[in-house]
């Protein structure tokens, strides 16, 4: 059975835009760009869509590539100290010249709705999500909740190795009381795992890394994101065939890009609401 996103995604801009419109003071969010880089550009223009959609203010301070580190160190520090920005991003990559970790740390953690800076990262071990949740591990929370999923009786395989993703929804998995099992690319029989797991999440960047015969008929499947080979997309999961054995499991093709960005947004009110 393919898990509706977009349905998910919906009601939770519905919830957002009910959040705001209660809200008396103007949120606004800014977003900081260093440079034109494609992706950076795509992703800019889907966060100013959705900001506007749930009547959130959204600012872009387009900067050239070759400013230096110094000047947008002065700019991060104007920002955290503005009162109308509610709350901000910096848009990565950034340029080779600047150190981004630098950047990203100097942002207010409270303004920090991306989750990067490090005081943020920490609160998660310490059992503490009433702070800003990084917006990934979010949405697939969101979706275990959406499925009426009691993780306290659940096994859930993470398959991934990243600080932004797979460690805070690691930590969320276990705040929440599952069995999480923590796999990589390079686990050794995978298969054993995925197989006892009632919940597998994988973002890879493999190509056909989970095939059928690696999880039951009552194993759900949320698969972050894809490779392109050939200019052709291959998702984690081997989707045609898993889904024809009736598994929960995210579409493909489609992407779980709103609820990512819906998240951002929850982020924004939780600043407005941290700062109050």
């Amino acid at each position: 059975m393919i898990i509706d996103w977009k349905e998910i995604a919906l009601r939770k801009y519905e919830q957002i835009k009910k959040q705001v419109s209660d809200i008396k003071t103007p949120l606004t969010l800014l977003a900081i760009l260093v440079w034109n880089n494609a992706s950076s550009l795509r992703y800019i223009r889907q966060k100013k869509k959705w900001s506007e959609y749930v009547w959130i203010n959204f600012v872009l301070d387009h900067l050239d590539e070759n400013i230096e580190e110094k000047v947008l160190l002065e700019k991060i520090e104007k920002y955290n100290n503005d009162k109308n920005i509610t709350g901000m991003i910096v848009q990565l990559p950034l340029p080779n010249h600047i150190d981004s970790k630098r950047v990203i740390n100097l942002i207010n953690p409270v303004k920090d709705i991306d989750w990067f800076n490090e005081k943020n990262q920490w609160k998660l071990l310490i059992w503490d999500d009433s702070w800003l949740i990084p917006c990934t591990p979010a949405w697939v929370i969101d979706i275990i909740n959406d499925l009426k999923i009691d993780l306290r009786w659940k096994t859930v395989t993470v398959i991934w190795k990243s600080n932004i993703v797979w460690k805070p929804l690691t930590m969320l998995l276990i705040n929440a009381s599952a069995t999480v099992i923590s796999c990589n690319s390079k686990t050794k029989n995978l298969k054993q795992f995925t197989k006892i797991s009632d919940i597998v999440i994988c973002a890879v960047w493999k190509p056909w890394l989970l095939t059928l015969d690696m999880v039951n008929d009552k194993t759900v499947i949320i698969d972050v994101w894809f490779t392109v080979v050939d200019d052709k997309i291959y998702w984690d999961a081997n989707f045609d065939n898993i889904d024809k054995n009736w598994n929960q499991i995210t579409p493909v093709p489609g992407w779980v890009w709103p609820l990512t960005v819906a998240n951002l947004m929850w982020n924004v009110i939780k600043s407005y609401n941290l700062n109050k």
